[in-house]
């Protein structure tokens, strides 16, 4: 057989061999190479460019390679660390993680909070729990700088105008005189802070705790570990009916650039 029959047997659209690799969807691999972003042994790709196994294929020079083994991570993070996998950025997650693979995380804390921290390399679970609409729970331990009162705990239940809306209905419960336990569905900006500011009380401290079926549990601040098969398995059951949005935490910068010129 020939090089050229060779290549039509065994090839796959460049598209499909991007987002095989783990590194974005099909649709977001689109936009790289429309963008002149993807390059196929050392020259610009086209939509429509088919590959085979030996091919080179770099995003923005970035070496495309075969799909690593999944991880799945829950992180204690502690305080004054900064949840962004950009290497530049001093006291950044992923420095703290010490890890081979390139993960993801999965909804980020606020560089003054703490607590629990979901990572993967699985693009496709975290595209499902990031959608706004999936309503996936997440639960916090907050103190403030003054007595709770009842008032307090009827605003945060109910909803609070924040942002230009009003935040969901969620579960409160007052734990001390200066403590309570918030379950949101919702991942606004800092929005427990900017709820507790809009009712006249500052955040001293704050703690994620769980995460959907996840709990953080008795994990050292600063550790890491790898989910359990029964966590992982209850991750995938909650998300199984979420739709699929591109999610990429990286490059976007590069088309920000460029589509500025």
């Amino acid at each position: 057989m020939d090089g050229q029959n060779s290549r039509n047997t065994d090839s796959i659209r460049l598209n499909k061999a991007i987002s095989d690799s783990g590194f974005c969807s099909r649709r977001q691999a689109d936009t790289y190479i429309e963008k002149g972003l993807v390059t196929l042994n050392g020259k610009v790709a086209g939509l429509g460019d088919r590959v085979i196994p030996s091919d080179e294929i770099r995003v923005a020079g970035q070496l495309i390679k075969d799909k690593p083994k999944n991880v799945y991570i829950a992180f204690n993070k502690p305080i004054g660390v900064t949840t962004t996998t950009d290497s530049r950025i001093k006291g950044n997650v992923i420095d703290l993680l010490n890890l081979n693979e390139r993960v993801f995380y999965i909804g980020r804390l606020d560089k003054p909070s703490e607590g629990l921290l979901l990572l993967t390399n699985d693009g496709d679970i975290v595209n499902k729990i990031l959608r706004a609409g999936n309503e996936h729970e997440k639960e916090y331990l907050v103190e403030v700088n003054r007595p709770i009162t009842d008032d307090f705990l009827q605003h945060m239940r109910k909803g609070v105008p924040i942002l230009d809306t009003i935040t969901k209905k969620c579960e409160v419960e007052k734990l001390s005189k200066r403590t309570f336990k918030i379950v949101l569905i919702q991942g606004l900006n800092r929005q427990i802070r900017r709820m507790c500011e809009a009712l006249g009380y500052e955040v001293i401290a704050l703690k994620r705790i769980r995460v959907m079926n996840v709990e953080l549990g008795d994990l050292p601040v600063g550790k890491w570990r790898y989910l359990s098969d029964q966590e992982l398995k209850g991750l995938q059951t909650a998300i199984k009916d979420s739709e699929n949005r591109p999610y990429t935490d990286v490059l976007q910068k590069k088309l920000g650039k460029r589509r500025s010129r």
